[in-house]
């Protein structure tokens, strides 16, 4: 298998370029905004960009499209740019791929749904409630267009990268520093947080065996964000950390977020029941351990 992954020295982008070339794929891994000795340049808004890697030469057989700004606030407060980088790369990643006859692997977001139910699976309603929202789903939309592909959900990655910018990466980090941390966030935004290893590992999988389609990842726990930071504090925290549970009312962020999101892995637990999807304990105990 030859795989061309957008995106990949971001945080699922890295995971997937290192988890397929440990199962024996050929990978030729891109970056656009931020370098790593691993990945070559390339310019999603710009296929004829002249200083864009030899993606054609490479001649892939899949394209995994992880590239995307995911600063959901900024993205309110930016909607041009939002869509630029979102829809418009997607929209490049899909000539791309129709050009040279590769299968797409666009990942996605719980945010196309509005919170209301939560724990969603592939055939719920999408209402996506903001700018983010809208655009992943045109992304979506524009990806189901082009026959083969998969798109695959995932919500509050967290895991190893190279810059650390995860909430779990970048509250350890500081942690370990011991300086002082007032940290206010929301206890009614809950989410399914999912390993960006684990992430790799599925989609790997799905690639294998040939499936097409809309595929939800999600790890074992179902946490707000208090709960999130409480379990990093069980392992990282120090007398100078303080918490507090605020509502995001309270917090009144610039985009609306679906309070009650995360979603069901049943669909491809289905296909791969002894497929084993980590917890965010599982995570930090590893962590700890290299401390």
């Amino acid at each position: 298998m030859k795989v061309l992954i957008l995106g990949a020295s971001g945080l699922v982008g890295g995971n997937c370029l290192h988890h397929f070339m440990e199962q024996g794929a050929e990978c030729l891994g891109t970056h656009f905004s931020f370098a790593t000795d691993e990945t070559v340049y390339f310019n999603t808004l710009a296929l004829d960009d002249p200083q864009n890697g030899e993606v054609i030469a490479f001649n892939p057989d899949v394209i995994v499209h992880c590239g995307a700004l995911t600063w959901v606030d900024y993205c309110e407060e930016n909607p041009e740019e939002s869509y630029e980088k979102t829809v418009q790369s997607t929209k490049n990643a899909v000539d791309l791929a129709e050009s040279l006859q590769a299968k797409l692997v666009y990942l996605s977001t719980d945010y196309v749904f509005d919170g209301k139910r939560g724990f969603y699976v592939e055939t719920d309603e999408v209402n996506p409630l903001s700018i983010y929202g809208n655009h992943k789903l045109e992304a979506e939309q524009i990806v189901q267009r082009f026959e083969d592909h998969l798109i695959c959900r995932i919500t509050n990655v967290y895991g190893n990268e190279v810059r650390g910018k995860n909430f779990i990466a970048r509250l350890v980090s500081n942690m370990r520093k011991g300086d002082a941390m007032d940290l206010k966030l929301p206890i009614d935004q809950y989410a399914t947080p999912v390993n960006a290893y684990d992430v790799a590992r599925a989609i790997y999988l799905l690639l294998t065996d040939g499936h097409t389609g809309i595929f939800h990842f999600a790890g074992t726990d179902y946490l707000n964000r208090v709960q999130l930071a409480e379990r990093i504090i069980r392992y990282f925290g120090h007398e100078q950390v303080r918490l507090s549970a605020v509502t995001t009312d309270e917090l009144n962020p610039p985009a609306t977020r679906p309070l009650n999101g995360g979603m069901s892995a049943a669909k491809f637990n289905a296909l791969y029941p002894h497929f084993k999807w980590s917890n965010v304990d599982d995570y930090l105990k590893q962590l700890n351990e290299l401390s």
